[in-house]
C-alpha cells in the first residue's frame, strides 16, 4: 500500500549559515531536543544525506528563506514544518491576524516581550538573495535554533488543542514547498510565440513611451467617432466623461460593463480599446523582458496570500494568464503537460459540508449542476443553468428577484445546504468569525465596523450586509482552499515516485498543471484524479460527494479547454 500522509514522525531543525554551512538537531514528538546539535560545512550535503536516510519533517523558520537555497544546492526535501506559516494559521485560530507572524516575533511572543513589528512586505521580505537573520540581534547559529526549536515546541502544543488544525498546518507547509519548487521549476514559455501574439494583436513592438500601432489606430478612432476638435484620450476617464456627455449621452463611469448598455459608435472601439490595452500593459514586452527567462516564467508565489488561503503572487499575474497567451506555454520537446481541474468545486465543498443527503446525492454525480436541474424544471438545458445561477447565489449572497426565486427552491429542496451558508452569514453580522473545514479562521471584524454597525441606519446596514456575504462565502471558498492544499501535498508525494521526473509548474485555486515526460503522462493524469479523491476523504471524510479532477494531455496549454 501506499505511504501517504503528511504526518512524518522524525523530525529534525535546521537552520543556516552565511558560509553555505548550517546547524542541524534532531526533534521527539513533542519537539524537544533529542540529540545534540550538529554542525555542517555544506547544508545541501548534510540535509540530502538525512532527507536520503531518514525523510524526516524539516523544522525552519521560513520555506519562502531556506528551501530555494536548497533548492540551487539541488537538493529536495519531502516534508517540512514552515514556523513561520504555521504561526500564522495559530495567530488567525485565536483571532489574532494581523500580527506578524516570523520566527522572531513567535520568539518574542513565547518570552513575553515586545514583538517586532512586521515589516512593510512580510509575504516577501526574502527572495533578495543573502540569507537575512531571523532575529534582531543576529544571535549566532546555536542560539537561533535554540530559538527555533522552542517556538516550534509551543506550536505543537497549540496544535494539539487546534482540532484539525494540524492537518492544514501540514499541507500549508507542504503547499510552500511547492510554491518554492514551482518558481524554481518554471513554467514552460515560448517567449517567441508570446512576442508574435503580441504583435499580431498589438502591431510591432513599439518605442518606449508609444503606444502600439493597433492601440493609436483605436485611439485615433474614438476621437473620430465622438467629433471633437482634441484628440479624446481613452487611457483617461474624465475625459471619456466629458466626451460622453458633449455627445449627449451621460455616463456613470467608463468601465466595461456600464458602456456595452450604452449606444454610441465609440463604445465597441473603446471596449477592444480596453481589452488590448489591459494585455498590453499586464502581460506585454516588459512583462516578457521581465519575466520570462531561459524559457521560463518563474513567478514569485505566496501561499494563503488571500484570507481564505488562495495563494497570491508578487508581479507576473501568475494567477491570472490571459487565454490567449496560453497558447506560449508549450511543453519542452518529449515532454508534455497534464492539466487538471476540479470540476464545480465549490459546490461539491458546500454539499460536503452540509451533510445535506439529497444535496450530497447530487454531488455523486459528474456534473452536479445537471443532477440538480430537476428540482428547477423546463428544458434540461434552462434547468441547468438555474442551478447554477440558484447556487452560486447562495454562496455568494446578493442577486436579483430570479436569483431570490431560485433560492426559495434551492431552500426548499436542500434546506440544510442553505442553513449552513445562512448560519456562517448570520454569524458575521453579528461580528463572529468562523471557519473552513480544516479550521482556518477568517478576520475578525474591525473596530470602525464594530463602530459604524453599533447604531441603526442605511449604512450600518450595508456593512453588516456586506460582512454576512463574506462569511457566507468563507465557509465554502476557504474549505475549497483547504482541500485543494491537500490535493497539492498529495499529488506531489505521489510525482515524486514516478519516472523521468514530473513536476508541478502551476497552481491556480481548482486547477494544476504538470511538466512531464510524455511516456508517464497517463499515469501522472491517474495520480492527479487519485490524489483529488483522496483528498476530499481527508477533509470531509467518508462522503458521497465526488471531486472529480478532469484533466487533459496537451502540449500547449491553450489546448486544454
Amino acid at each position: 500500500m501506499r505511504r501517504e500522509g503528511f504526518n512524518g514522525r522524525v523530525r529534525i531543525a535546521v537552520t543556516a549559515t552565511a558560509d553555505g554551512g548550517g546547524l542541524l538537531r534532531p526533534l521527539a514528538d513533542d519537539g524537544s531536543p533529542a540529540g545534540p546539535p550538529r554542525r555542517v560545512a555544506d547544508l545541501g550535503a548534510a540535509v540530502a544525506e538525512r532527507e536520503r536516510a531518514d525523510r524526516p519533517r524539516w523544522v525552519w523558520a521560513s520555506t519562502a528563506v531556506l528551501y530555494p537555497r536548497l533548492l540551487a544546492a539541488g537538493v529536495r526535501v519531502g516534508r517540512c514544518h514552515d514556523v513561520e506559516l504555521v504561526e500564522r494559521l495559530l495567530l488567525g485560530h485565536a483571532g489574532r491576524h494581523g500580527e506578524p507572524s516570523s520566527a522572531r516575533a513567535a520568539w518574542a511572543r513565547l518570552r513575553g516581550e515586545p514583538v517586532p513589528a512586521a515589516p512593510l512586505d512580510d509575504a516577501f521580505e526574502r527572495h533578495r538573495g543573502e540569507q537575512p537573520s531571523l532575529f534582531e540581534e543576529a544571535p549566532d547559529a546555536a542560539e537561533e535554533l535554540d530559538r527555533l526549536i522552542a517556538v516550534h515546541a509551543d506550536q505543537l502544543r497549540r496544535l494539539a488543542g487546534a482540532g484539525r488544525l494540524p492537518l492544514l498546518a501540514a499541507a500549508e507547509s507542504a503547499g510552500a514547498l511547492v510554491a518554492a519548487e514551482m518558481t524554481r521549476d518554471g513554467l514552460p514559455w515560448r517567449a517567441d510565440v508570446h512576442d508574435a501574439l503580441l504583435t499580431e494583436l498589438l502591431g510591432p513592438r513599439p518605442a518606449p513611451g508609444l503606444r502600439p500601432r493597433r492601440l493609436q489606430e483605436l485611439a485615433d478612432r474614438i476621437s473620430a467617432a465622438f467629433g471633437t476638435r482634441r484628440p479624446v484620450n481613452p487611457d483617461s476617464p474624465g475625459q471619456l466623461l466629458k466626451a460622453f456627455a458633449a455627445a449627449g449621452v451621460p455616463v456613470p463611469s467608463t468601465r466595461a460593463h456600464v458602456l456595452r448598455r450604452v449606444d454610441h459608435p465609440a463604445v465597441p472601439l473603446l471596449l477592444e480599446y480596453k481589452e488590448l490595452a489591459r494585455l498590453h500593459a499586464a502581460h506585454g514586452w516588459a512583462w516578457l523582458d521581465a519575466w520570462v527567462r531561459d524559457g521560463r516564467f518563474r513567478p514569485e508565489y505566496a501561499v494563503g496570500g488571500v484570507a481564505s488561503g488562495r495563494w497570491a503572487t508578487r508581479g507576473g499575474g501568475a494567477l491570472q494568464i490571459p487565454r490567449v497567451l496560453r497558447r506560449a506555454v508549450v511543453a519542452d520537446p518529449g515532454w508534455t503537460l497534464v492539466v487538471a481541474d476540479a470540476a464545480q468545486l465549490e459546490p461539491r465543498v458546500l454539499a460536503a459540508l452540509a451533510g445535506d443527503r439529497a444535496f450530497a446525492a447530487a454531488a455523486a454525480q459528474g456534473d452536479l449542476y445537471a443532477a440538480l436541474a430537476e428540482a428547477f424544471g423546463g428544458r434540461p438545458e434552462e434547468a441547468r443553468d438555474k442551478a447554477k445561477i440558484a447556487l452560486l447565489s447562495a454562496m455568494y449572497g446578493g442577486g436579483g428577484a430570479e436569483a431570490t426565486r431560485l433560492l426559495g427552491v434551492l431552500r426548499r429542496r436542500f434546506p440544510q445546504a442553505l442553513e449552513y451558508v445562512e448560519a456562517a452569514a448570520r454569524d458575521g453580522e453579528a461580528g463572529r468569525v468562523v471557519r473552513s473545514r480544516l479550521g482556518r479562521t477568517c478576520p475578525p471584524p474591525s473596530a470602525a465596523w464594530r463602530e459604524l454597525t453599533a447604531d441603526e441606519g442605511e449604512r450600518a446596514g450595508s456593512a453588516l450586509r456586506s460582512r454576512g456575504r463574506f462569511t457566507r462565502n468563507f465557509v465554502v471558498q476557504a474549505s475549497a482552499a483547504d482541500w485543494a492544499l491537500v490535493l497539492l501535498a498529495l499529488l506531489r508525494g505521489r510525482l515524486r515516485t514516478l519516472p523521468g521526473r514530473p513536476h508541478l509548474v502551476f497552481f491556480q485555486h481548482d486547477e494544476v498543471i504538470v511538466h512531464t515526460p510524455r511516456d508517464v503522462a497517463e499515469r501522472v493524469a491517474a495520480e492527479i484524479r487519485a490524489a483529488g479523491a483522496r483528498a476530499g476523504r481527508m477533509v470531509f471524510g467518508e462522503t458521497p460527494v465526488v471531486f472529480p479532477m478532469q484533466t487533459a494531455i496537451v502540449d500547449c496549454y491553450a489546448d486544454a479547454k
